[in-house]
């Protein structure tokens, strides 16, 4: 077999793409900035971590997960609550990954101590969440007014260390 000319192809070698650029980084931990209100009230005894594909099936997934842990860690008055905030956050944040470059996945940490649930969910999107200013008869773009009327508070950051953004909310602790 003749050898092939440098530069040349090989008729059995396809040719190579530039790798293309990497997706954006998932934090392994949501850590907020310093003197972020709410999360570093901790401590968590309770810590969970999940992450799913950015589709839509991944709701339900990451609902009936946060269901179990909060069962399992004896938390079932807020599982509620809970699932309902999970959900709207993991939609959101789906929502927000369809936009991105490259696919990425919806991160979920669910945190507990003996009564508050924290919940926080990271997507690949560095733009903040907008609350909609929904009509009355729109069928979607009320999540952030549901997540600020279920939780105690919620807000969102720019995790240190990693792309995108976590939004997070709280349940179970008395309204400051």
């Amino acid at each position: 077999m003749p050898a092939i000319p440098s530069g040349a192809q090989s008729a059995y070698a396809p040719a190579v793409a530039a790798a293309p650029s990497p997706p954006a980084t998932s934090p392994l931990e949501p850590v907020p900035p310093p003197r972020h209100p709410a999360i570093n009230c901790g401590p968590w005894p309770h810590q969970d971590a999940m992450e799913f594909g950015a589709l839509p099936g991944a709701v339900p997934c990451a609902r009936l997960h946060a269901r179990h842990v909060l069962s399992e860690w004896g938390l079932a008055r807020q599982a509620a609550d809970a699932e309902l905030l999970v959900s709207e956050l993991v939609t959101n944040a789906i929502a927000a990954s369809r936009f991105a470059e490259y696919p990425s996945p919806v991160r979920l940490w669910l945190r507990a101590d003996r009564i508050r649930v924290l919940i926080l969910v990271w997507d690949a999107s560095p733009q903040p969440p907008v609350p909609a200013d929904g009509a009355q008869d729109d069928e979607s773009g009320r999540g952030l007014l549901l997540v600020q009327a279920i939780s105690q508070r919620w807000n969102w950051y720019y995790p240190r260390q990693a792309d995108g953004k976590v939004v997070w909310a709280l349940v179970g602790a008395a309204s400051t």
